[in-house]
């Protein structure tokens, strides 16, 4: 049996600066993000696909490694790979050298584009307008990589992407530590596996991993937590449950306490600070959240005594119902 191939169009990338390397992909075929990216930190990125030989991944980085060039790399993949007419690779290494290749059998229409630490790459596209596009708005984006990573893929689509549609994609980005808590160099890993329009819910996904999980915002944009800001804090808080104090505007300890157990119990340990200063994203999220459980209060009808009147970061006032009355004779544990 014929292995399916699949219409797709990625950009790997490298940023010097910060030593990031990034995958971004989209296709009409499910999981794309499972087949296509392989990044390493300190080594490169590869997109393999079209009839994709999923053994590019690992012995394409495993080349990169020993600092061979992506040229090279390209190279030596495919002439070692008699299927190589049907397949399509892009490849940046560890100094920002790119390389691409489009196996003559490739679906039409299918091509690449590459730059200055960059390679576009696609297949069963609506035309060569789409890896120009992405190659275009890549290197005109302002912002990091993962700015103009996004932004380069959603330039394709609007040039006519896959020509069969939209079903599947994927963002991923490496650099050394860039893992949770610094555990691994896997920064950014997020995929959309089938969705109708999966760009702008990969968008919308790495909108929400951004605030929780990355410190991107600007410093500058840092707001002192005092006068309004304080008491705008302390009034979420409140609503709430988080926070049972007078609204005075005061960032005291009681204050801070009810802010620390929330940023803890809602992911936000990376948005902590102990310089009396808090980021937007923090603030306009509490805000939203206190306005949700406002609404959830007018017209929710309470099932327990009490419910509505409760936030869900407030103790229950009753204890907890769900321990068993201990038996007589029974000693604690």
């Amino acid at each position: 049996m014929t292995p399916p191939r699949f219409g797709t169009f990625s950009i790997v990338a490298f940023e010097r600066e910060t030593a990031t390397w990034g995958i971004a992909v989209q296709s009409k075929f499910i999981a794309v993000g499972a087949v296509v990216p392989f990044a390493e930190a300190g080594a490169g990125a590869i997109a393999t696909q079209a009839l994709a030989n999923t053994t590019y991944g690992p012995n394409g980085l495993a080349l990169l490694r020993q600092g061979v060039s992506a040229p090279e790399v390209v190279r030596r993949l495919t002439e070692a790979d008699s299927g190589r007419d049907e397949r399509q690779l892009g490849v940046v290494d560890a100094q920002g050298g790119s390389a691409s290749f489009t196996g003559s059998k490739c679906m039409e229409w299918a091509g690449h584009e590459t730059g200055e630490g960059f390679a576009c790459q696609g297949n069963i596209l609506f035309g060569p307008g789409v890896v120009r596009a992405m190659a275009r708005t890549y290197e005109s984006t302002g912002g990091d990589i993962l700015d103009r990573l996004l932004a380069a893929l959603a330039a394709g689509q609007r040039e006519g992407g896959d020509r069969r549609g939209m079903q599947s994609a994927a963002l991923y980005a490496v650099r050394k530590g860039g893992g949770y808590e610094g555990g691994n160099d896997r920064w950014v890993d997020i995929r959309v596996d089938e969705h109708p329009s999966p760009i702008e819910e990969l968008k919308r996904i790495f909108q929400v991993y951004d605030m929780t999980m990355l410190t991107r915002e600007d410093p500058a944009t840092l707001l002192t937590i005092e006068g309004d800001v304080a008491q705008g804090l302390q009034h979420d808080l409140g609503v709430l449950g988080y926070y049972t104090g007078r609204l005075t505007g005061t960032w005291d300890p009681v204050s801070q306490a009810a802010f620390t157990r929330f940023l803890g119990e809602h992911n936000f340990e990376n948005k902590a600070r102990t310089d009396g200063k808090v980021w937007p994203s923090i603030v306009n999220y509490l805000k939203e959240r206190a306005r949700a459980e406002t609404e959830r209060r007018t017209h929710t009808a309470p099932i327990v005594p009490g419910a509505l009147s409760r936030g869900p970061g407030a103790p229950d006032p009753g204890g907890s119902p769900s321990r068993p009355p201990k038996k007589k004779g029974s000693g604690s544990s």
